[in-house]
């Protein structure tokens, strides 16, 4: 059974050849990020996450709620073990499958059908488990001979429906799941978002990290409020946004939201 026990982790990176006051300035300017601390020697360091823990049983969907910066997609590559923390502990059970980064073990000069199991194997699946799915892969992508072809030679529509088809065709124990998915033009949108639905369904464990709040409302059973990469609450959706609003959100982006029109949850 999948599962997923983070027990609090803090997560900081080091910015190179940047200004403290410079770097200081432009995030206390923005009202977001993670804290900005330097050293002795004026060495720039981002503290992305804090005494972070968060616990997420089999059949659980769980929103990830914040500003830009609060720390959302880093608890995505976390608990895909692309960040290490530097403190607490991370174990996760189950194999993961990242929607996100969506480029990433894909390369421009072998070819669409190359490209099927280079990145099925970047998601860790065998060679015997991603050859079963080529066909499928292929058939949904809709890529034609193009798939014979080096992948520097198609369009970024093309190199999306590609992705999305090879990241989208196994079971995974644990869905990753960011809102900057890009799924290909608008013609292949209503196609896209019917099989992600599905995984969704599919998936032992979903982590969404989104600003879509109809889209956690749709897929998500529970949520966490982050604010500068710490957990502010964890509870029930509706809850969680409430809170999101009163507290987080400045009044006049609360007073626009609340006039604009409900999207259509995308992939894209």
């Amino acid at each position: 059974m999948a599962s997923i026990l983070v027990e609090n982790i803090s997560v900081t990176f080091p910015v190179y050849g940047a200004s403290s006051r410079s770097l200081k300035n432009a995030l206390i300017a923005s009202t977001t990020g993670g804290r900005v601390m330097t050293d002795a020697k004026e060495h720039v360091r981002i503290q992305a996450l804090t005494d972070f823990s968060l616990k997420v049983e089999h059949g659980e969907r769980v929103g990830l709620i914040g500003h830009n910066g609060a720390g959302k997609s880093t608890i995505l590559r976390v608990l895909n073990g692309i960040y290490e923390p530097q403190v607490g502990r991370v174990l996760v059970t189950g194999r993961t499958v990242p929607l996100f980064d969506m480029s990433l073990g894909m390369d421009p000069e072998s070819t669409g059908y190359e490209n099927v199991l280079l990145r099925g194997m970047y998601l860790g699946f065998t060679r015997a488990e991603v050859r079963e799915k080529v066909q499928e892969i292929a058939d949904f992508a809709g890529l034609g001979s193009f798939l014979d072809m080096p992948v520097k030679t198609y369009s970024t529509g093309m190199a999306a429906r590609l992705t999305f088809a090879i990241s989208t065709s196994i079971d995974p124990d644990i869905l990753l799941v960011d809102e900057g998915i890009g799924a290909g033009d608008a013609a292949f949108l209503e196609k896209a978002n019917r099989r992600l639905e599905n995984l969704v369904a599919r998936s032992g464990i979903l982590v969404l990290a989104s600003h879509d709040e109809s889209l956690v409302r749709r897929w998500c059973s529970k949520a966490v409020l982050l604010e500068k990469g710490r957990s502010v609450n964890v509870g029930p959706v509706e809850e969680i946004l409430a809170q999101y609003h009163a507290e987080l959100v400045p009044p006049q982006l609360a007073a626009e939201a609340a006039t604009q029109p409900q999207a259509a949850p995308s992939t894209a």
